[in-house]
């Protein structure tokens, strides 16, 4: 059986043309600028028809950001950070546009700068995505000597500006007040807030941060308009979605599909099943950084609000499908030990909090633990959250309090 990948929007062959900007424009490329530079405030108002929400992991909805940004007084600069950060274990779908589709991107930010007057774009990649750091290079150099550029320059009345930042390459680095400190050129420590980006991001200017993803999905809403977008979506789900499904599936990949596709579709049509034919455990979704799913749980339409209603959340779309057979206390455990690994260290409690679970975890997984010990983690499930400036240590109690809640017997086992 071959895996079923309809070519819907971001993944459409239209689009997935490497750096060739000569093929990519053959192919439409460039519309979605060429109509918003006649009015850019008009793409805000379809974005706001449009739903869209931040596919990096927040679902955030994305009108809002622009709003707030596009109000902000333009002096000196406002800026536009494409976060192409992508370090979530299980994530893998922004590397893919930044490499098959880096115009997609561009044209992306390009017409968003324009809607929110901004003047400077920079793109924020992942260092050890290699691949995708030189392909964007090198798209970028195309846009710097294209009519496209000159012509965004134009409408917006002064120069717009392309850079590309290599991220710290740190997990925490994704997130969007520590992205702001490694571009000012110091160490990705998260900021409080207020203020927000919006209003005091880069060196102090208005900022927008918002994921590729995201902002690969503005074009296709500038030519084919919101009614269009909304309508790709499954039940209350507006647009597509790129889902990243890996572990025990036969066809693990990307898999661009309406918002609100079942998760057992995504598993059992896309991924071919599970490998070996064996049964269904357990979903990590969204990451590790999230909860667990089910059995129970395969009718649930993958969207935002769906999956918030059963107090999980879809994140950045990553779904690591477990058989059974496998230990939840040995791959909670392991996912704990990278976030333990991954803090910066700025809050003590969550530089503290994480190390003590990931240290905790390992004894009892390996049969060393006591029933203290299992007390201990539950204590910290209940201390730690907010105690952070960043999601960092919430995603880590958010996956411990799941991983009891459906498998407490596994732990009480390791204990034996």
């Amino acid at each position: 059986m071959e895996p079923l990948t309809p070519p819907l929007v971001l993944l459409h062959p239209d689009q997935r043309v490497g750096t060739d900007m000569a093929r990519w424009r053959k192919n439409g490329g460039g519309a979605a600028l060429i109509r918003t530079v006649r009015d850019p405030a008009a793409l805000r108002a379809e974005m706001r028809k449009a739903e869209l929400r931040g596919l990096g992991g927040s679902g955030f909805p994305v009108w809002r950001k622009w709003d707030a940004v596009a109000g902000e007084a333009a002096n000196p600069d406002k800026y536009l950070v494409v976060n192409g950060n992508e370090d979530e274990p299980g994530t893998f779908k922004d590397r893919m546009l930044l490499e098959e589709t880096p115009h997609q991107v561009i044209e992306g930010a390009v017409v968003s700068a324009l809607a929110i007057g901004a003047n400077r774009i920079v793109f924020y990649i992942n260092p050890d995505m290699g691949r995708s750091v030189a392909v964007m290079r090198t798209a970028v150099e195309h846009w710097q000597n294209s009519d496209l550029l000159s012509l965004a320059s134009t409408a917006l009345g002064r120069p717009l500006e392309l850079a590309l930042t290599p991220s710290s390459g740190h997990y925490i680095g994704g997130e969007e007040t520590a992205a702001l400190e490694w571009i000012e050129g110091r160490f990705p420590f998260p900021r409080g807030k207020p203020p927000y980006p919006a209003q005091k991001g880069v060196l102090g200017c208005p900022t927008l941060i918002n994921n590729v993803e995201t902002l690969a999905n503005v074009p296709h809403i500038a030519v084919h308009g919101a009614e269009w977008f909304r309508a790709l979506g499954k039940g209350i789900g507006a647009g597509t979605k790129l889902y990243s499904l890996s572990g025990d599936v036969l066809y693990p990949g990307v898999f661009e599909l309406p918002m609100g596709t079942p998760l057992r579709e995504l598993i059992f049509t896309h991924g071919g099943g599970l490998l070996s034919g064996k049964p269904l455990k357990a979903v990590f979704t969204g990451g590790p950084s999230n909860t667990l799913l089910t059995p129970a749980d395969l009718d649930v339409a993958l969207d935002f609000d769906s999956l918030h209603e059963r107090g999980s959340a879809l994140g950045t779309g990553a779904m690591i499908v477990i058989s059974e057979g496998t230990g939840i206390v040995k791959r909670v455990a392991e996912y704990e030990r990278f976030f333990a690994h991954s803090s910066c260290g700025q809050c003590p409690p969550c530089k503290t909090g994480t190390a003590t679970i990931s240290r905790l975890l390992d004894l009892i997984d390996t049969g060393r633990g006591t029933a203290a010990d299992l007390g201990t983690l539950k204590n910290l499930c209940a201390l730690l959250p907010g105690s952070g400036r960043c999601h960092l240590v919430n995603g880590a109690v958010k996956l411990l309090e799941s991983a009891f809640h459906h498998f407490h017997d596994e732990f009480h086992q390791a204990l034996r």
